[in-house]
């Protein structure tokens, strides 16, 4: 096989033009190297967009120095761009995660150049590592395709693209961002106990990362042969694995297998996924596909919420008017998990934030994104409980969900469910 021809992260950059759409690589996997190289190339572009999922590490494509040149438009909001979002340097495009792909391949927005991360090849395929999120997508509209070749990218099965396929070749050799989360406080796991109450042994899992998510893994170590098909996992889901709680044995679609889209975690879990035939990294237009999600029964998903109103309405992407994430793929999965057969769909958050400021309210803050919508809302669990809503009149749900609010805000909420819905509440 021909040997592959490297050039400079500069000269592949010569690539994007004004005017491009660019997507990148995410998470943990953004491809650094050429975005320093594009950014020393401000002074010559305009009105070149970013797309992507949040993106680790820096992200001087949004700073308001260079606004003239870039314009960041992500799919999702990250720490390291949500002030640029929030005071309109950057901007955000609201989409569930599985129709993130779908935008790229109906050409309902445009992807001129993909920039990405891979593994060095074998037998002359590559893998997209920690994060294939939709640039499987991006790559196949893509005018340019740019691939950062770098060791710290595991080889991971799954969806592979040959080396061929890419129109210049960069190498590097920093490693991945990784991260740590905060031990789960008494809160944490409380709510992972209530939630690990509704998963039955030989469940499909899907769950996102942080203390939380990692205080649900903490309390499911006496389950047997979970499945885990999810967007993304970390270091808790990783543990359940290792101890073989997780093992896979009864899901009807990927049997034995972790079934994920992207990481986030420490090197363990990036090392773990490496030449690991037990694990598949997809497209998200597969592991976000509701229905191939209702293709493994007991299926249990388990999402947060930033607050939720008393008619059920979760809002998981901004705090009032202000984005402070995005919609991810909570609906994907909710969605998912309520068509599969014995299927779950959890919404776990504290009654409380750390201010103590209550999280289960008489309506949204105004100007507050439901990502999940009151109708498609089923189990809510917090420190205190966990309730169904689903099925259940307005009025119902206002008396469960106060059953679950925190002791000092249950009187409040009680006085307001009567204002808005009447004395039966």
């Amino acid at each position: 096989m021909k040997e592959p021809s490297y050039i400079s992260a500069a000269e592949a950059v010569r690539a994007v033009r004004s005017g491009d759409h660019v997507h990148l690589s995410s998470i943990a996997s953004v491809p650094h190297i050429l975005i320093e190289a594009l950014c020393g190339r401000a002074g010559e572009l305009r009105d070149v967009h970013f797309h992507h999922f949040h993106t680790e590490g820096p992200a001087p494509y949004g700073s308001a120095a260079l606004r003239e040149s870039f314009r960041d438009q992500g799919f999702f909001v990250g720490p390291n761009l949500r002030a640029a979002v929030q005071a309109g340097v950057a901007d955000y495009i609201p989409t569930n995660l599985f129709e993130s792909q779908l935008m790229y391949r109906t050409g309902a927005l445009p992807c001129d150049v993909a920039m990405v991360q891979v593994s060095e090849p074998v037998d002359g395929m590559v893998s997209l590592g920690t994060s294939v999120d939709c640039s499987i997508a991006a790559l196949e509209v893509a005018r340019e395709r740019i691939a950062v070749v770098n060791p710290a990218v595991p080889f991971a099965y799954g969806d592979l693209i040959p080396l061929e396929r890419f129109t210049a070749l960069v190498k590097d050799h920093r490693p991945l961002i990784t991260s740590t989360y905060a031990q789960p406080s008494e809160t944490d796991l409380s709510i992972g106990r209530h939630c690990a109450e509704l998963i039955p042994d030989g469940a499909c899992l899907q769950m996102g990362i942080g203390a939380m998510p990692n205080a649900i893994c903490a309390c499911l170590g006496g389950h047997k042969h979970l499945g885990l098909h999810t967007e993304m996992f970390s270091d808790g889901a990783l543990a359940l694995i290792r101890s073989g709680v997780i093992d896979g044995t009864c899901k009807a679609i990927d049997t034995g297998k972790v079934v994920a889209s992207f990481l986030l975690g420490s090197q363990a879990v990036y090392d773990f996924i490496r030449e690991n035939p037990s694990v598949l990294m997809r497209d998200i237009a597969y592991t976000n596909d509701p229905r191939v999600i209702a293709r493994n029964p007991g299926m249990v998903s388990i999402n947060s919420a930033i607050e939720i109103d008393l008619t059920g309405q979760v809002c998981a992407d901004s705090i009032g008017p202000r984005i402070y994430s995005g919609t991810g793929g909570q609906l994907d999965f909710v969605r998912g998990a309520k068509l599969s057969k014995g299927g779950k769909a959890i919404i776990a958050l504290a009654s409380r934030t750390r201010s103590g400021q209550p999280k289960i309210v008489p309506q949204l803050q105004p100007g507050a994104g439901v990502v999940t919508p009151r109708a498609d809302v089923q189990w809510v669990v917090t420190e205190y409980g966990a309730v169904n809503l689903y099925g259940k009149s307005l009025q119902e749900r206002a008396r469960l969900l106060i059953s679950v609010a925190h002791p000092q805000d249950r009187e409040a909420l009680s006085r307001a469910a009567y204002e808005q819905f009447g004395r039966d509440c």
